[in-house]
């Protein structure tokens, strides 16, 4: 065994021995291996595990027994799908065996988990015998929601899940067959759209009769590819009426779809006038040659693994005009079966489907062509920055980081299992289901929902400081497509169009969205003149006030709320907080009753959703300005549908303490609960104590506040911005809202460079709200 590690470690390059190093570490540290199980419930205590096992296990079983479909209510397996493997085909690697093939198994749990939030057995079965591997695989029905079968060769693979779907109620879904059809015939529609071809009448030539070469076919044909139109080439040339196997009555049922009668004998012979090639076969087995040969603008679907049937540069040096499609990730239109597979499942599991079917199938083929012609959402313009990412020759298929991707698919599939009729627990409101599913998108998206529905019901007119900033561009795309507001951007005409086209977005400026000009606007007298107004007694002249306009965006947004010119407005993106908030205030000003500004941030955890005051602008309140704070934070959280549970932070617990800040929190918690008695609140106490019931009750068994605090004000800034961005690292995985700003006048919200997309679409959404809330107050 060292004799032959030593030997395959000789033979690897510099980098490859560099990545076999660094995959080795990654299998075995810091825990070994990629996944594991977690218990879903608390297990603290005695009550719980009289909950969790005997004796209160019983009644869940009982009702079980009574009703099998109750399984899905009470276990997880209706989210629990088994990947499992034989280890006969695995990847690049061949039959390695199947505890060989255990880390690829692992593997794809992880990315079932990451992109669908579907939990995983992998199950590593010895056994190469279809039928007994078969009935193994059948008894395990009662364990799992569904069989994501996972390396097994050819032409075994075909009767294997042929059989479980005939045996088993839950969805049988072989990825190597069908999540390669699914990608690649979404390439095929879109490349035939673009070199406007009629699918009907092309004609397609294969190299490779295996597993996932049969399944495309079969896919592409659902799709409307005449079946006439077909020439596939195995191991011993073409598929035809006349070859000995055929004649006898030898070839397996799969391969006889596709025999034709034909004079053609070799893989160049069916190539000459094709309009499309689909590899699954071997490297290089497509010369540049038979290329030459083929149809005007060729597709070429080259998808052996690690190396395509033919290179993109070389197919292209020949016919400049073909499209290519591969299965490696360092060339355009990668056909990865990770744009398919953990969605058609997330589809299938919640209707409850007994099965996979060719329309749920065909349903996510479409869905992924069609997103393909979306605008790029900004999740997959970061991570391949620098990349032309528009519907086109060299972008057929999405990125598999696409999140939107779940949004489509699980949906239609879903819709596609009712219509079928194997949906036992059919969706019926579509919508809602689309909404549910946002919370594997955007972990803020369940949480803002009510912020969002606020806002769709009557749009505001949102102003953005830095409207050239990219992610400004993409966030108003968004909050378009939403229904949110009616946008301007403040922004050089020129400027923002190219950005617009570089991004591949829809806006039209003029139509979608207003535009101020910052350099040159009609309306510059009537905003200098306004500011001087607001300043004159601060020292500013004429002069001073024009400068100051010109120079800060900020305060060009701030004058079109004062002037009538928009409702609400968003900045911060470029520049310190302090020097935005300047602005604000000169401008905007406090609202009536309030006494500072403030600012809130919401922090998205595994458990519970957390505020935290004052984050941005006060460094040490007095306890008369945390009372307000708090007051401001509280009606704010009723925004969001949540009841504020609020707590005064302190190092002090109780009264432990005398030192001066632990006297002003509670001074300040004296202060608040007695202006509003309705709200669950106490303090001072410590950071644990707030969020934990059973420590404060240690302390003060009749403390107010009941369960964890959603709210917590704390004594400085210091504490407040350090407490925020330790969390948001080590509990929130950096998933945040705000900063909300408190105080003003008028709904503006000075987010942080840091801001992502998904962050200004969330505060427009507040910032909607807030405006339409005031409005109404106002009557």
């Amino acid at each position: 065994m060292e004799k032959n590690n030593a030997a395959a470690s000789a033979a690897l390059s510099p980098a490859e021995s560099a990545l076999r190093d660094a995959a080795l570490e990654y299998h075995r540290s810091p825990t070994r291996g990629k996944i594991s199980i977690t218990p879903t419930k608390a297990l603290s205590n005695q009550r719980d595990l009289s909950l969790a096992y005997s004796p209160g296990v019983a009644y869940p079983c009982l009702d079980i027994e009574r009703d099998p479909s109750l399984a899905a209510d009470f276990t997880s397996r209706a989210n629990l799908v088994g990947v499992i493997t034989n280890g006969t085909a695995v990847l690049g690697l061949g039959d390695i065996g199947p505890l060989a093939a255990k880390p690829v198994m692992e593997g794809k749990g992880c990315l079932f988990k990451k992109f669908a939030g579907i939990d995983v057995f992998d199950i590593e079965l010895a056994q190469r015998d279809p039928d007994k591997l078969i009935d193994i695989i059948a008894a395990m029905e009662p364990t799992l929601g569904g069989v994501n079968l996972e390396d097994i060769k050819a032409p075994e693979c075909f009767y294997i899940e042929r059989e479980l779907s005939k045996r088993m109620n839950i969805p049988v879904f072989h990825d190597d067959q069908h999540g390669t059809a699914i990608i690649s015939s979404a390439a095929l529609l879109n490349g035939l759209e673009l070199v406007g071809k009629d699918i009907a009448n092309v004609k397609v030539a294969v190299s490779g009769a295996g597993a996932a070469a049969i399944a495309c076919l079969d896919v592409m044909v659902g799709l409307g590819v005449s079946r006439q139109n077909v020439f596939v080439c195995d191991s011993r040339g073409v598929i035809h009426s006349e070859r000995e196997d055929a004649r006898a009555g030898k070839l397996d049922e799969s391969k006889q779809r596709y025999c034709q009668v034909t004079a053609a004998r070799t893989l160049a012979d069916v190539v000459t006038g094709a309009d499309v090639f689909l590899g699954c076969s071997a490297a290089g087995v497509l010369t540049a040659d038979m290329v030459k040969t083929m149809g005007t603008q060729p597709i070429i679907l080259a998808l052996a693994n690690p190396e395509p049937e033919i290179r993109p540069e070389l197919a292209k040096a020949v016919r400049p005009d073909c499209i290519v499609a591969t299965g490696r990730s360092d060339y355009p239109n990668q056909v990865n079966n990770v744009l398919c597979f953990p969605y058609i499942f997330r589809g299938a599991l919640d209707c409850g489907a007994t099965k996979i079917t060719d329309g749920m199938k065909l349903a996510c083929v479409r869905e992924i062509a069609a997103l393909a012609k979306a605008e790029t959402s900004d999740e997959v313009a970061a991570a391949y920055a620098g990349q032309e990412l528009a519907f086109g020759p060299d972008y057929l298929i999405p990125k598999p980081f696409d999140a939107r991707l779940i949004l489509r698919i699980a949906p239609a599939v879903a819709a596609a299992a009712a219509a079928d009729g194997v949906a036992t627990r059919p969706v019926t409101d579509l919508v809602a289901y689309r909404q549910s599913l946002e919370r594997f998108v955007y972990q803020t998206g369940m949480f803002m929902r009510p912020v969002f529905a606020a806002a769709k019901a009557a749009p505001a007119r949102v102003i953005y400081a830095e409207g050239e900033d990219e992610r400004v561009l993409r966030a108003v795309q968004v909050a378009l497509d939403e229904g949110l507001c009616k946008p301007t951007l403040i922004g050089r005409p020129a400027v923002l169009a190219a950005r617009i086209q570089r991004a591949g977005l829809r806006l039209k400026l003029g139509q979608d969205v207003a535009v101020i000009d910052p350099e040159d606007d009609p309306r510059f007298r009537q905003y200098w003149e306004a500011y001087h107004q607001r300043m004159k007694r601060n020292g500013f002249t004429p002069e001073m006030a024009k400068s100051a306009v010109r120079r800060s965006n900020t305060a060009i947004g701030a004058l079109a709320i004062g002037l009538g010119d928009a409702d609400a407005m968003i900045c911060g993106m470029v520049g310190r907080f302090d020097r935005h908030l300047e602005q604000v205030s000169d401008i905007v000003g406090l609202r009536e009753g309030a006494r500072q500004f403030a600012a809130m941030n919401a922090l998205m955890m595994e458990k519970m959703t957390l505020f935290i005051a004052d984050t941005f602008v006060n460094d040490d309140p007095s306890a008369e300005e945390l009372a307000d704070i708090a007051a401001m934070a509280c009606e704010e959280l009723r925004r969001f549908g949540l009841p504020p549970k609020l707590a005064f932070v302190s190092h002090s617990m109780f009264g432990s303490s005398t030192r001066p800040s632990a006297l002003k929190m509670r001074r300040a918690h004296e202060l608040f609960a007695a202006r509003h008695p309705e709200v669950e609140c106490d303090g001072e106490m410590h950071g644990d104590a707030a969020l934990s019931e059973s420590v404060r009750q240690a302390f003060l068994p009749d403390s107010k506040l009941k369960g964890a605090a959603n709210l917590l004000v704390l004594p400085t800034l210091d504490a407040a911005n350090i407490l925020f961005n330790v969390l948001k690292i080590s509990a929130s995985q950096g998933v945040t809202v705000g900063p909300i700003l408190l105080g003003a006048a008028a709904p503006v919200h000075i987010l942080t460079p840091s801001a992502t997309v998904r962050r200004i679409v969330n505060m427009t959404a507040l910032a909607v709200a807030d405006a339409r809330e005031a409005q109404a107050a106002r009557g």
